[in-house]
Formats: structure tokens, C-alpha cells, sequence
């Protein structure tokens, strides 16, 4: 637990290091006007951050540099003192998109990262969110093999082929063609009133048993609704503005080209309800531990639909990349109220 006056010399520390880039020196922290005390008081507080694992000296004439565990505690104390402000943001507008997801998820992150010249991500709502059951087709491709193809409103196919006992009467599968396209066609592919449809009581044992086998298709239909990640300002992260603060600029550009492992990190955040960061040796993605995400979900009142974040090095402005996270996320919280309840 850091006293007040240590965390005051780190915040000032890190403070200094984000704008100049240069190890900060107890000498320059001294003459600052917030501080009180003395230089070799000064010195022995810098001492015992580096000691406890916050600063660090690139060699030993030189001034201290934060740590990962120095910027994280940096953004919490950012965090806990309410900074930045909660109406800060990206000045992004999305409602005249009407229901235009994917250009939305677009101007998102494009704003995001001209705003930060940072690298911006977004990963969109599931397709689930807004795709409804557009058709069912139950085909009997054998005496006793039937297949079920489900295809959602987003074009999304899931394709289930079922092997019976015993043969399997044509009209049955007939029936169960029109019966399912007339009891479910519409219905949101994530809906839990399918389940209640396929155990209609007022069906017969034979219908209702055959209706019930074929119901794990629609279970398939969902896992084939994934979400998509967009991305923003690749260009911006590797420029000269930023190059000599990423060391492993390869790996980290080998990571975000896997989509899929970007895709999970991001969706292992969704249960959280504000800003969400991951800083250096923080990350998930080992590929990503020299450079912090900054990060926060969006959705409707009930659920978190996604992710919009940023991507940089360790030495980012931390203060305005939590602003223009937080902002975009609450513009598409608005248009995702507008999209998925309206």
C-alpha cells in the first residue's frame, strides 16, 4: 500500500515520462510546485518505488521509468480520482446510421483511433443480437437419415444430419419441415422461446420426440452467429510517433493479424461494467505484453453486446485513450438502443 506522498511522486513520475520520454530524475520531481519536501526525501520516496516494483532505472546514473506495475497503478489512482471527466469523449454521432451495424462499428473505430493515434478495435454485436430464423428445411436423405438446414436472417447455416434407428415415415418429415418454418421462422436465433416452441405440449409423442432430436440444429445456428472484430489505425500505431516505444512491433502486428485469438481476449472483458485495461505484462495474449489495451463494453441496459478499445505502448496517453474508450462505448450503447430495442 502506497502512502500519499509516494503516490503523488509516482503519478508525477509517470506524468513526466508520458510527455517526454526521457527518465525522470529526483532532481525535476523536486522542483515541481506540488511537492513539499525535501530532494532527499524526494530520492528516498524514489528509492522505495523502484524497491517495491513501480520505477525502474535503465542504468544506474540514470532516472526512473515506470513499470508495468507503475502505469497500472498510475490508471487506478486516474480511475479512483474520477479523471478524466465523464462527458469527455470522441464527439462520434452515430443515430443517423439508423440500423447500418457494420458502418457504425466503422466510423467507431476510425474516429477512435484518429482521436487517440492510436490502433482502435470494436468487436461488433453477435450476430445473434439482431438475426432472426429466415428458414428450415428437413430433408430425408435416407430411409432413416434425416438432415435439418436452418438459415438465419444474416446468412448464417447450420446443417445437422440425424441417423434413426429405424426408418422414418416421408410424411413426418414433411410435417416437421412446415411445421418448424411456420412456428419458428422470425424468431431471434438466440430467442429461449424456441425451446419452448419445440416442447409444444400439444403435439403427439411420435411428433413431439422427432421435433425435440432435430432442436440441437438451432443450437448449432447460434454458435455459427460469431461477433467481428474491426480494426482501426494500424498505420497510426507504427509510425515514427510511436515505433521506438513498441520493441516487438512484429509479434505484437503477428497477434492482431490472429483475429480469432483478439476476438476471445476481448470477449473474456464482457462481464465488466466500466473501463477495462490491460497493461503490458497484463495481457492475455502473450504477443501483447508490451503494449496495454484500454478497453470498454457496450450494450443495452440488460447485456453487454462488445468490446471497443484501443491498442499502444506502454508510454500512451492513458488519460485521453479512458475518455475516448469511455465515450465510444456510451455512443454505442445509444445506437445499439436504438438498433436492437427500438
Amino acid at each position: 500500500m502506497l502512502s500519499e506522498r509516494q503516490e503523488l511522486i509516482l503519478r508525477l513520475v509517470v506524468d513526466s515520462y508520458l510527455g517526454s520520454a526521457k527518465p525522470v530524475a529526483s532532481k525535476e520531481v523536486a522542483e515541481r510546485s506540488e511537492v513539499e519536501w525535501g530532494a532527499s526525501t524526494v530520492r528516498a520516496e524514489l528509492a522505495g518505488l523502484e524497491a517495491a516494483g513501480y520505477l525502474t532505472q535503465p542504468h544506474t546514473s540514470a532516472g526512473r521509468v515506470p513499470t508495468d506495475s507503475g502505469y497500472r497503478r498510475y490508471v487506478d489512482l486516474l480511475l479512483e480520482s474520477g479523471a478524466p471527466a465523464a462527458d469527455a469523449g470522441v464527439g462520434l454521432e452515430l443515430s443517423r446510421l439508423r440500423r447500418e451495424v457494420d458502418e457504425a462499428m466503422r466510423e467507431t473505430t476510425a474516429v477512435l483511433a484518429r482521436v487517440t493515434d492510436l490502433m482502435a478495435l470494436a468487436t461488433a454485436p453477435p450476430h445473434t443480437v439482431a438475426a432472426t430464423i429466415h428458414r428450415v428445411e428437413v430433408l430425408r436423405l435416407a430411409p432413416a437419415k434425416v438432415m435439418v438446414v436452418a438459415i438465419a436472417s444474416t446468412g448464417a447455416v447450420a446443417k445437422r444430419v440425424f441417423d434413426f434407428e429405424a426408418p422414418v415415415d416421408p410424411g413426418l418429415v414433411e410435417w416437421a419441415s412446415s411445421y418448424l418454418n411456420e412456428s419458428l421462422t422470425g424468431m431471434g436465433v438466440g430467442a429461449r422461446m424456441i425451446a419452448g416452441r419445440l416442447a409444444d405440449p400439444e403435439l403427439g409423442p411420435v411428433e413431439a420426440g422427432f421435433v425435440a432430436t432435430l432442436g440441437a440444429t438451432f443450437t448449432e445456428l447460434e454458435q455459427e452467429a460469431t461477433d467481428t472484430l474491426y480494426v482501426e489505425g494500424t498505420a497510426r500505431l507504427l509510425s515514427d510517433a510511436h515505433f521506438a516505444d513498441l520493441p516487438r512491433a512484429d509479434k505484437l502486428m503477428t497477434a492482431l493479424e490472429g483475429r480469432a485469438s483478439v476476438l476471445g481476449m476481448l470477449r473474456s472483458a464482457l462481464d465488466e461494467r466500466s473501463v477495462f485495461l490491460w497493461i503490458g505484462g497484463e495481457n492475455p495474449q502473450p504477443e501483447l505484453r508490451s503494449v496495454s489495451v484500454v478497453g470498454a463494453n457496450y450494450g443495452l441496459a440488460h447485456r453487454n453486446l462488445g468490446s471497443v478499445g484501443v491498442v499502444g505502448p506502454l508510454r500512451m496517453d492513458y488519460a485521453t485513450a479512458i475518455a475516448s474508450v469511455r465515450g465510444a462505448a456510451r455512443e454505442l450503447s445509444r445506437y445499439c438502443e436504438t438498433v436492437y430495442d427500438g
